[in-house]
């Protein structure tokens, strides 16, 4: 069976490209998603600040669902303590350190701060260098008094400081001291290492330093005292894995002795804030080293999620469709075959044979350029700091043996579904009907189309009800179900249009013209093939694109409206807002209002239909003055009654999990903490500000940096105002004013990271998707060769054949754009009304013309192409010949 199945691919080598190209496109995409999937489950961060520490206790830097991938949390965890001398005598220990981080910044000698890479935790004590270094990599002294700082050496270089000079630095919100040099550590990531009693001190941990009680003008960093970020330790050669173990025994001892002292507390298996407290060794110690960069793994999970339904859709119609062609101009042969004995089954098989020994050819050079797209589009990820530079991917044989399986099964199911219908007539009937197509398209075929197109335009009504993303997402889904319905529809929609144009053709029209309708209405089954191709590439082009800036344009016309102030102060190099800036900002001539706004991770945890369900999600972090600069479309409650232990949260969430005013909902902070905070007010424009507002006393002392991210100020709109406020901003070093006009969010220039990456996927998908439509009209064409031949043996001209075949592209291009906008339409006007309330949606004005061009100058040249190329071969040694 093999044999005979290489022996025939050997004479259908046109059509048989399509059906290469389009298992290799469909291996390299299956590659590429399956290297970021696994990359997100198994890639780990450089351990860096943490390499010289062989362990390290910590908070779990993830949630872990019932059931589910974890989730991971971006603010930094504490644990007790007490934990680090417990640590410390653990046989095989050499030194334990309890490690503090804070926000801090040097400014150089030009009043600029000196860059870092993540001012939020760039501030630690000194004894942190034992995690990182060797002593003989520190120049100079330990730092032994309150004025006094050690720098790593990228900041130093960048200061321009030695050991022995004065530099300015701004810790943990307060304001800018000067500090003397007193040594320079020659380990990357070090940072700004002052002396442990005054790392303590600015951390807040030794207890001496609170907040303000919460009106949100600078750190609360009161709920850490008592508590370190992290416990390194340092081990004797080969006991790594003995501390460790005694490690997590120690911490499963004194959970067990608080519980026996006082049942109220806490065990110290859990931190202060709740989370776990777990031991890391290894690659592990990465995720720990930089929470926030870990969240970006979760990130590349999510992007190999969305895209693998979508990708798998277009995957199954382009190898479906390619192997429909190949099949069909094997008709005949597989027809003889029957006549001479062979039964349903072996024609089956061999079809499936045939396509399989193609697929194996094309699968490997697949493979490899998936492996090579995963990493373009993690150096796109990069480059956008979507993630970080430092996160690697994962690359294994999994990939590659997920695609191998896919795709062999898909090829599998693929042939003998087009072999089926010869497989299955008496062999008389095959033979007689290899030469024609069946006049009368298949009922149950056009009633599973019509069915199919019918469910998308029901699934298009899930914008009205739901003004999310997930929302948005069913619009793009709509339009796919709708083009795979029309290529089962297709026949009879594409024999229609042959009817209808026959009857409507006046006496003596041209022959070109009477030979295409004839063509269209005879083999409606071929060129509806090639239409639902285009129509779905036109269908996806447009839904997929217009969903991603019509949800942009709505939650930029949301944030617009919804923002009252016009400037927003930030000092993202200091790693948060300075204490004292609110209450000046206040002062200020020309200022009406000024509120701090500051953004986070949560995980809500709820039940639907009676079933446990998460879900993380952004949170804005409020205070009741919050009211006097943003609208956020309140319909119940209030954001004045955002203090304590209180949230606000978006009607499309409140109406989903029952989480309306005076209810309590189960969140997870950021820091891993559970709380249970009620529900004050109910909100419209959650698609702008997100699905869930946390008051400020709620969050004090669960988020790393302990900081405000930026102020938002409303103003009398006098250039008095402006000025006063960009003095301010200039005359304390860090600090940065911005207005919050946002645009309109029509242009794609101001698209977010995110629409970039899922416009790119786009893109690579349509090159897929019109490659393999390129390859399967080429191969249609070749195939009518004989038909071409007998045409000219009767006189047709090689100009009449040219001009026949260029009305069939046009036929086929302007159908194609026909229907795809047909099917796009309803969707994408649902979507504008339930976004924009509007029947149409937002979106770049040139990607219709676009479309439509590639759609028909595809249609043409790959009609044309092959055409000219039959016209080349004599008819007789064409008619003689085998494809």
């Amino acid at each position: 069976m093999l044999h005979l199945a290489v022996r025939m691919a050997g004479h259908r080598i046109t059509a048989l490209i399509a059906v290469a190209c389009a298992v290799l496109g469909g291996a390299a995409l299956i590659t590429g998603t399956g290297v970021l999937a696994e990359s997100g489950l198994r890639s780990q961060l450089p351990a860096g600040r943490l390499a010289g520490a062989d362990v390290v206790v910590s908070t779990d830097q993830s949630f872990h669902p019932a059931g589910d991938l974890p989730i991971a949390l971006p603010e930094r965890g504490t644990v007790p303590a007490a934990l680090v001398g417990r640590l410390a005598e653990l046989p095989g220990v050499t030194a334990a350190v309890g490690d503090v981080s804070f926000p801090a910044a040097v400014i150089d000698a030009d009043g600029r701060v000196v860059p870092a890479e993540e001012p939020r935790t760039a501030g630690h004590g000194w004894s942190s260098t034992k995690l990182l270094t060797d002593p003989e990599k520190v120049g100079g002294d330990q730092p032994s008094d309150a004025a006094e700082v050690a720098l790593d050496r990228a900041t130093a270089e960048a200061a321009h400081a030695r050991v022995g000079d004065r530099v300015q630095v701004v810790a943990a919100g307060r304001a800018a001291a000067r500090y003397r040099v007193t040594a320079v550590v020659d380990a990357p990531g070090a940072g700004i290492l002052f002396a442990d009693p005054t790392a303590a001190r600015l951390s807040g941990r030794d207890g001496s330093e609170g907040g303000n009680g919460g009106d949100g003008d600078g750190s609360n960093t009161a709920a850490r005292a008592g508590t370190v970020d992290l416990v390194g330790l340092r081990t004797e050669p080969g006991a790594q894995a003995s501390v460790a173990a005694a490690a997590r025994e120690t911490i499963r001892n004194a959970g067990t002795d608080a519980d026996k002292k006082d049942a109220n507390k806490k065990a110290d298996k859990e931190s202060d804030n709740g989370a776990e407290v777990i031991v890391s060794t290894g690659s592990a110690r990465g995720d720990i080293a930089s929470p926030g960069a870990g969240a970006a793994r979760s990130l590349l999970i999510l992007l190999a999620g969305s895209l693998s339904g979508i990708i798998m859709l277009i995957i199954g119609f382009v190898l479906a469709s390619a192997l429909a062609v190949s099949i069909g101009g094997q008709r005949r042969d597989l027809a003889l075959m029957r006549a001479v004995g062979a039964t349903p089954r072996q024609i089956r098989r061999l079809a499936a044979a045939q396509a399989s020994v193609i697929a194996a050819v094309a699968v490997v050079p697949g493979v490899g350029l998936g492996y090579l797209l995963a990493g373009q589009f993690r150096r796109m990820l990069v480059d956008r700091e979507v993630i970080p530079d430092g996160l690697p991917l994962t690359y294994s044989p999994l990939p590659a043996l997920a695609a191998v399986l896919l795709l062999g099964l898909a090829v599998q199911v693929s042939a003998r579904g087009a072999a089926w219908r010869t497989s299955r007539l008496p062999a008389t009937e095959a033979v007689a009907e290899s030469r024609v197509e069946p006049r009368t398209p298949s009922k149950v075929r056009i009633r599973a189309g019509l069915l199919l197109i019918v469910a998308a335009t029901t699934l298009s009504v899930v914008p009205l009800l739901s003004r999310t993303v997930l929302g948005a997402a069913a619009t793009s889904m709509a339009g796919i179900i709708g083009a795979i319905g029309l290529a089962l529809a297709g026949p009879a929609l594409v024999k229609g249009i042959g009817d209808t144009a026959a009857r409507r053709l006046r006496p003596g029209v041209s022959a070109p013209t009477w030979l295409a309708v004839a063509n269209i209405r005879g083999y409606a089954l071929r060129l509806s093939g090639v239409v639902s191709a285009l129509a779905m590439a036109v269908v996806f082009v447009l839904t997929y694109t217009l969903a991603q800036t019509t949800v942009m344009s709505a939650t930029a016309q949301d944030t617009r409206t919804g923002t009252l102030a016009q400037q927003s102060l930030s000092a993202p190099g200091l790693g948060g807002v300075p204490a004292g800036t609110l209450a000046d900002v206040r002062k200020a001539d020309g200022v009406r209002a000024a509120a701090p706004v500051s953004d986070t991770t949560v995980v809500w945890e709820y039940e639907m239909f009676g079933e446990p369900e998460v879900e993380a999600a952004s949170a804005m972090i409020l205070t009741p003055a919050a009211q006097d600069v943003l609208d956020l479309g309140v319909r119940d409650g209030g954001l004045a009654g955002l203090t304590g232990d209180t949230v606000a949260v978006d009607s499309e969430a409140a109406r989903a999990r029952d989480a309306g005013v005076g209810k309590r909902i189960t969140l997870v902070l950021g820091d891993g903490s559970r709380v249970s905070p009620k529900v004050v007010a109910v909100y419209d424009r959650g698609l702008g500000f997100g699905p869930v507002a946390l008051s400020h006393d709620l969050v004090a002392g669960h988020t790393t940096a302990g900081l405000d991210q930026r102020i938002l100020v409303r103003t009398d709109g006098t250039a008095a105002a402006q000025r006063n406020l960009a003095e301010l901003a200039a005359s304390r070093p860090g600090l940065a004013l911005a207005s919050t006009d946002t645009g309109s969010g029509d242009s794609l220039s101001d698209a977010p990271a995110t629409v970039w990456i899922n416009l790119a996927t786009i893109v690579v998908l349509l090159g897929y998707l019109l490659l393999s439509i390129a390859n399967k009209l080429v191969a249609t064409t070749a195939q009518r060769r004989n038909e071409i031949a007998t045409l000219r043996l009767n006189g047709t001209t090689p100009r009449q054949i040219l001009a026949m075949m260029r009305r069939e592209a046009a036929v086929i291009g302007v159908a194609a754009l026909a229907t795809g906008l047909l099917l796009s339409a309803i969707p994408l006007v649902l979507l504008g009304i339930g976004f924009l309330d509007r029947p149409w949606p937002a979106g770049p004005v040139w990607l219709l013309p676009a479309v439509a061009l590639t759609v028909l100058t595809t249609a043409f040249v790959t009609v044309e192409l092959p055409t000219r190329q039959a016209l080349r071969t004599a008819p007789a040694h064409a008619l003689s010949a085998r494809e």
